[in-house]
């Protein structure tokens, strides 16, 4: 499936009556902002967004003002260049709170640069991945090591409380 097929797919339209040009407008201003973050095209990035907009990136982290938004921006997006991967931006959802007010749910998955193939189950760990983004191996949690009981600093063979028992042993 090619990264740009998912521009392509009809948005379902909710709430209020609205022309069906605000509809391609908001799909159309979505295919922007993925252009512009597929192409690590900080400034046309940013240019979508007001001094006010509050943007939550994709590992929630949430940002406020476009100050704060343009330094995050300016600081992530141009290594992304050399990435193998990237992602989509799918309107899914369209809910027209008021003829002027819309509120947009999109779908952002993960997609392979060189073959434009999805890689949601990659993410997941559902399939092996493409010779052209080979990820990087999980580490193992480190097992939480056991206590043996101490003793008081007397000598005495009282066992103090250890991690797997919740009570005092006299």
């Amino acid at each position: 499936m090619s990264a740009t097929a998912s521009a392509a797919s009809t948005p379902t339209v909710i709430g209020v009556p609205a022309p069906q040009e605000d509809v391609d407008a908001i799909v159309a201003f979505v295919a922007g902002v993925q252009h512009a973050q597929q192409n690590t095209l900080t400034d046309a990035f940013l240019s979508v967004f007001r001094e006010d907009a509050i943007w939550t990136t994709a590992h929630g982290k949430r940002l406020t003002g476009l100050p704060e938004i343009s330094a995050f921006t300016r600081k992530v997006l141009p290594p992304q260049a050399d990435s193998p991967v990237t992602a989509t931006y799918t309107v899914d959802l369209i809910l027209f709170i008021r003829p002027d007010v819309a509120a947009v749910k999109i779908r952002q998955r993960p997609v392979s640069r060189a073959e434009g193939a999805y890689l949601d189950e990659i993410f997941h760990g559902q399939r092996t991945s493409p010779s052209s983004w080979p990820p990087t191996p999980r580490r193992s949690r480190a097992r939480r090591p056991t206590c043996s009981p101490r003793t008081t600093g007397s000598g005495a063979s009282r066992p103090l409380r250890t991690p797997r028992s919740s009570t005092w042993k006299r």
